[in-house]
């Protein structure tokens, strides 16, 4: 089995991580100082060649409503030259790693300073392992991969309950209501009831974007009803 080189790309820098052989386990390599798209590529084609593959997932920015913004577009800018120079590329889901990988270093007490060298590699490294645990780039998959560099779903998001036990669920809607954005969401958990929706609100914290519990029932039953109202809206323009 080949192994995967992870990237999460940013304006400054760029995290590595890559895989074992077995594909279970990520690891972090180095981070690259942004020098321009030419040389970043051309680094990132040496470390590949160290680790003999030709795979490269790259994480993909998206906001929590699942649009794509800027920063994503320097992502794809940089997979689309990869996959010029021949690479085979993929991208994940990346939502929240850096909040991630910032509040790791946080709890293991780093210095601002050691902070700011290896996030984005711890970045890279989660962004990896998430999808080794989702099943990594099987085999069957790679001609298919290789050809449109999407992501199998973009529509899952995982989150963790109050047992720290990870739940992932289907994207069903955005919605604005009275100026806020609610996200509803579908457990894909076979245990979970089958009309089950879970809604959230999308808020700021630390320049990241965050869901939010809602504790107000009333709330969460009028965004509901307006989910409703669009379906309804959509079945009739539909008919």
């Amino acid at each position: 089995m080949k192994r995967i080189l992870a990237l999460d790309v940013g304006d400054k820098r760029t995290g590595v991580a890559v895989s074992d052989e077995l594909g279970i386990t990520a690891q972090g390599v180095e981070t690259i100082q942004t020098r321009g798209l030419e040389r970043d590529a051309a680094r990132v084609a040496q470390l590949a060649g160290e680790y003999g593959t030709e795979r490269i997932l790259i994480g993909l920015p998206r906001k929590l409503d699942f649009s794509e913004g800027a920063q994503a577009e320097h992502s794809r800018a940089f997979g689309d030259k990869l996959a010029e120079m021949g690479f085979s590329v993929r991208y994940e889901d990346e939502r929240l790693t850096t909040a991630m990988a910032q509040r790791a270093l946080l709890e293991g007490d780093a210095s601002r300073k050691r902070r700011r060298q290896v996030v984005d590699k711890i970045a890279a490294v989660l962004i990896l392992q998430g999808f080794l645990d989702a099943g990594g780039w099987p085999e069957e998959d790679k001609e298919d991969a290789a050809m449109d560099g999407e992501m199998e779903r973009d529509d899952i998001v995982e989150l963790y309950d109050e047992d720290d036990n990870l739940v992932r669920f289907e994207h069903v809607m955005t919605i604005e209501y009275e100026g806020e954005n609610y996200v509803l969401l579908a457990p894909l958990d076979e245990d979970e009831e089958g009309d089950e929706v879970i809604i959230l609100r999308i808020e700021e914290q630390d320049g990241e974007e965050v869901y939010a519990t809602l504790e107000d029932d009333d709330l969460i039953n009028a965004v509901f009803s307006r989910y409703l109202e669009i379906v309804e809206e959509e079945d009739e323009d539909e008919n």
